[in-house]
């Protein structure tokens, strides 16, 4: 379970959220909810905020001209999205990523498409130099509210075993 409670008082507790190196089992696979539908806002100010200048993101003329016939969901908030519904089951008590292998962009997502993600762990190792943590290796997957795929990606997350965390 990625919900757990701490007291921290007489009847009073504090909510805690993720996984320590102990809980990931390799072939486990976690769901994450809720999903999240994309708008146009969340397209348009990703894409300037990070700079983008492809008008596939944010010229609606432009983009009814190109083979998709209307404005691509920036490929980067897809990624960011997907990543960040994946924090409370995979990286919420992380020490920090490791790595980030096998980004695959799968099918184009437009504005209004809803978002939903799994997990599946691939492998789990001690730490050879910090004793008290472990690396994890996972694959997330993105999909629409359809079940069409549209992104895949493999991570490696350092993870603190219990007891060691950082809100421990």
């Amino acid at each position: 379970m990625t919900q757990n409670f701490q007291a921290v008082g007489e009847h009073r507790f504090r909510e805690g959220f993720g996984r320590y190196f102990e809980d990931f089992e390799p072939g486990d696979t976690y769901e994450h909810r809720p999903g999240r539908s994309l708008t146009e806002t969340d397209n348009i100010w990703f894409t300037l905020l990070t700079m983008n200048t492809h008008p596939l993101h944010f010229d609606n003329d432009y983009a009814a001209r190109s083979e998709f016939g209307k404005p691509l969901v920036n490929s980067c908030l897809t990624l960011s999205i997907v990543v960040g519904m994946s924090v409370s089951d995979v990286s919420q008590k992380a020490i920090g990523n490791l790595g980030w292998d096998k980004i695959r962009l799968v099918a184009p997502v437009f504005i209004g498409d809803t978002l939903y993600a799994e997990t599946t762990v691939l492998s789990k190792r001690a730490s050879k130099s910090r004793p008290t943590q472990g690396i994890v290796n996972v694959k997330t997957i993105g999909k629409k509210a359809d079940g069409t795929v549209v992104i895949e990606f493999e991570r490696t997350v350092l993870v603190p075993c219990r007891g060691h965390a950082v809100d421990d």
